[in-house]
């Protein structure tokens, strides 16, 4: 006797919603970025950093003080005000490390090697971070949005050959200026 054939069913092919629409890496990071950024302790920039090589995170970091120190949400700010060549005065707070070095820190203590990857930020990075960023080896970097002090920073990549990118032109606002 022969064996009957099994009639083979037709799996329907999966609907695809006309509205999702799947985040490019950059968006994915960017996204990872901004939750990381709530972790920060500094209300004037809740900024965090996500530092990405072949589409794997490496580090991440946010705003705050050095371990084991006061933070700007329990003791308040520690304001500096700056002249700049051109007579204009900028404050900062000099309580905390940057989302930018505390990403860098992190992947020296725990030995990771940062050269050749991407930087995601949600500003473009300050002078001395971007100077951070070239010695650590990091050739990309991805920001949010612009810095109101950004124009050595975008000097020093390009001198640097660093892709630097920013997703909107309009430069991020936080309280005391």
């Amino acid at each position: 006797m022969k064996a009957k054939a099994k009639k083979q069913i037709k799996q329907p092919k999966p609907i695809k919603s006309p509205l999702y629409i799947r985040p490019s890496w950059d968006e994915y990071f960017l996204n990872i970025m901004k939750m990381v950024g709530g972790r920060a302790t500094c209300d004037r920039g809740r900024s965090g950093c996500v530092i990405v090589k072949n589409k794997h995170i490496l580090t991440t970091g946010y705003v705050g003080s050095p371990i084991g120190t006061s933070h700007c949400d329990e003791d308040g700010h520690e304001m500096h005000e700056v002249i700049h060549e051109d007579g204009t005065k900028s404050k900062h707070c000099i309580r905390t490390i940057h989302a930018e070095q505390n990403a860098i820190v992190q992947a020296a203590r725990m030995g990771i090697a940062l050269e050749g990857s991407t930087m995601y930020c949600n500003m473009l990075p300050c002078y001395v971070c971007a100077k951070m960023i070239i010695n650590a080896g990091i050739k990309r970097v991805v920001a949010n949005k612009d810095y109101h002090a950004s124009e050595k920073s975008k000097k020093i990549f390009k001198e640097a050959g660093i892709q630097c990118e920013l997703i909107h032109q309009e430069i991020e606002n936080y309280s005391n200026m």
